[in-house]
């Protein structure tokens, strides 16, 4: 059920996303407590505002009283990703090389479930990570299939 109305919100969105020169980071339908949620999240360079997700939310939710897609109540919110914007696809990270991100993995690599530091590079499905153990720099080589979860880390 989750899965086709990420899929029907997706084809619904994404026309509306390319003409108003905005980029879709992600979808999720959920439950929380007795409500459900519809949370799309956009970006562009620069940031979006509220205008750009007001404009989204608007057209998003015509097409969605069309195809009705979702048989029980909603709510839908159209939001910016914030500051640590997840990343999701391959483009995603060679969009952010040069950034601090944070990965959770899969399964461990050279010991370690958990890295947070600059991205390297992102090149043949390897993401090379630089992070601090200790007092020393060191560098990962991370397989892309092996995150589970990827975000920009914000760093104080």
């Amino acid at each position: 059920m989750s899965s086709n109305v990420i899929n029907t919100t997706r084809e619904l969105v994404l026309p509306i996303l390319e003409n108003k020169g905005l980029e879709l980071v992600d979808i999720s339908y959920t439950k929380e407590g007795k409500n459900y949620y519809l949370r799309v999240f956009i970006d562009k360079e620069g940031g979006v505002d509220i205008a750009d997700c007001g404009e989204v939310s608007e057209e998003l939710s015509e097409k969605l009283d069309e195809s009705d897609p979702i048989k029980e109540p909603y709510f839908l919110e159209v939001s910016s990703p914030g500051v640590e914007r997840p990343l999701k696809t391959k483009e995603d990270f060679a969009k952010n090389i040069g950034k601090n991100v944070y990965l959770k993995l899969y399964e461990p690599v050279d010991g370690n479930k958990e890295y947070e530091g600059k991205l390297q590079s992102f090149t043949d499905s390897i993401a090379v990570i630089a992070y601090r153990e200790k007092t020393r720099t060191k560098e990962a080589e991370i397989p892309f299939e092996k995150i589970a979860k990827a975000r920009i880390a914000v760093v104080f």
